[in-house]
């Protein structure tokens, strides 16, 4: 697969300027195109696009991964250490309710990683993690 190879990713939210507050304002996100319907951002060098589909907003199926129940639909961005830890601080420091909140899973074993949930404002599940040792990503 050619490193440069981007990742898009379109999915529903209930209000479009709601989306740019939490993407770009609270995420970071730089916004590109967009029209009435539709907006995308730069989600971490990658395209993501929130539609206008309110019917299709939120998550409904969890399931266990080290004793979380983490929903089974999810997006998010593996991030350097101290890029996780300065997002957690910026969630926590703005009231986020989180899924799972920030913690370390998988201690001492294949794949530990620092690892948070919680939902966007159109009830779209994230997770955003991180790995010590970025060679354990894909591990088994």
């Amino acid at each position: 697969m050619s490193a440069t190879a981007l990742f898009h990713l379109a999915f529903p939210v209930h209000d479009i300027a709601e989306a740019r507050r939490f993407y770009g304002g609270l995420l970071g996100c730089p916004e590109g195109r967009s029209s009435e319907a539709w907006v995308d951002f730069d989600f971490y060098g990658h395209q993501v696009v929130a539609h206008l589909s309110p019917a299709e907003c939120g998550h409904r199926a969890t399931s266990q991964v080290d004793g979380d129940d983490v929903p089974v639909r999810h997006f998010g961005a593996i991030l350097p250490m101290a890029d996780w830890e300065a997002l957690a601080a910026r969630l926590q420091g703005a009231g986020t309710r989180f899924i799972v909140a920030p913690h370390v899973r998988f201690k001492g074993q294949v794949g530990e990683q620092a690892t948070m949930f919680f939902l966007d404002p159109s009830g779209n599940a994230l997770e955003f993690k991180s790995f010590a040792d970025m060679s354990q990503v894909f591990a088994k």
